[in-house]
C-alpha cells in the first residue's frame, strides 16, 4: 500500500464476483488504493448479521497495483471486521458498499447487507456509504451510479464525515438521472410480503416478494419521492437510534 495514496475498502452483499462491485471498483480505482473484501457468494437481507457459531475463512481471488480482492465465506458485515481487524495494514480513509442490484431505498435500510456493511465501517469509526441502483434488470447501466458513487467518494474523502453518521445512496434506474437529491428515509412497511406455493412433497412453501406501502407524510425529500422524480437521494443515517424526544417522555414518567 502506497502511504500517499488514501486507502479505501469496498465490499457488498451481492458477493465478490457481482457485475456492481466490479463496476464500482473500476469508478474508484483512480482515487487510492483499493482493498475488495467481500462475500463468496450473495448474502442479500443479511442486515448486520454477524457469524458467530461457525468458523469464517477468507482467501485472495486477485491482486494487481492499488488492487488486492479477497473472497470471505462470511456476510457483509464479517466482511468488514476481518478486513479491517486482521487484514489491512490500517485504518481505511473511505469504506464503499455496493454497488448493490437492487434499491435500498426507505425501510430495505435496515434489511440490506449492503446498508450493514455500511453501517459497520461508521462502527469503525471510517467515513463510510451504501450505493444501490433500483431494479433487478439483467445488464443493467451502471454508468451513473458509478458516477455518483465517485463524486461522493471525492467529497468524503475531503470532507469526511460526522462521527456516527453514514450514507445511504441510492440510483434509479433510468436513462437520465435528474441529480442527485440528500433527504429522508420514507416512512412505511412492506405488505403482501410473500406468495404461498407448494415444495415438492406438496406442503405449503413460501417466497419472499412485497410491496412498500407509505404510513407515513408525504415530503417532498422523502427517498422514494425523490427516485420517483427521477434523482438519485441521499439520506444520512445515524448509528444511535436513540429516540430523544420521548427519552425525556419516559423520564418524566419514570423520575
Amino acid at each position: 500500500m502506497n502511504k500517499n495514496r488514501s486507502l479505501i475498502l469496498i465490499s457488498n452483499d451481492d458477493g465478490v464476483d457481482a457485475e456492481g462491485i466490479r463496476q464500482l471498483t473500476a469508478a474508484l480505482r483512480d482515487l487510492g488504493d483499493l482493498v475488495v473484501f467481500a462475500p463468496d457468494g450473495p448474502r442479500s437481507g443479511m442486515s448486520c448479521a454477524i457469524t458467530a457459531t461457525m468458523l469464517v475463512k477468507y482467501n485472495m481471488v486477485g491482486q494487481e497495483k492499488g488492487l488486492t480482492v479477497y473472497s470471505c465465506t462470511g456476510t457483509p458485515v464479517d466482511c468488514v471486521k476481518l478486513a479491517v481487524s486482521e487484514i489491512l495494514p490500517c485504518k481505511p480513509d473511505l469504506l464503499v458498499s455496493g454497488i448493490n442490484h437492487g434499491g435500498n431505498q426507505a425501510l430495505s435500510v435496515h434489511y440490506s447487507g449492503t446498508m450493514g456493511a455500511a453501517f459497520e465501517g461508521c462502527v469503525f469509526d471510517i467515513p463510510s456509504i451504501g450505493v444501490s441502483m433500483q431494479g433487478y434488470v439483467p445488464g443493467a447501466d451502471f454508468s451513473a451510479s458509478r458516477r455518483y458513487a465517485h463524486l461522493l467518494a471525492v467529497q468524503i474523502l475531503k470532507y469526511g464525515l460526522p462521527h456516527g453518521t453514514y450514507l445511504n445512496l441510492n440510483i434509479p434506474n433510468i436513462p437520465v438521472v435528474r441529480g442527485l437529491r440528500t433527504g429522508r428515509q420514507t416512512d412505511g412497511k412492506w405488505v403482501r410480503e410473500y406468495i404461498c406455493e407448494t415444495d415438492e412433497n406438496g406442503a405449503p412453501a413460501y417466497q419472499l416478494t412485497g410491496e412498500y406501502e407509505r404510513t407515513g407524510p408525504d415530503y417532498p425529500d422523502n427517498d422514494v419521492t425523490l427516485l420517483d422524480g427521477g434523482y438519485a437521494s441521499l439520506v444520512p443515517c445515524k448509528l444511535d437510534v436513540t429516540d430523544y424526544a420521548f427519552m425525556n417522555e419516559l423520564k418524566k414518567r419514570n423520575p
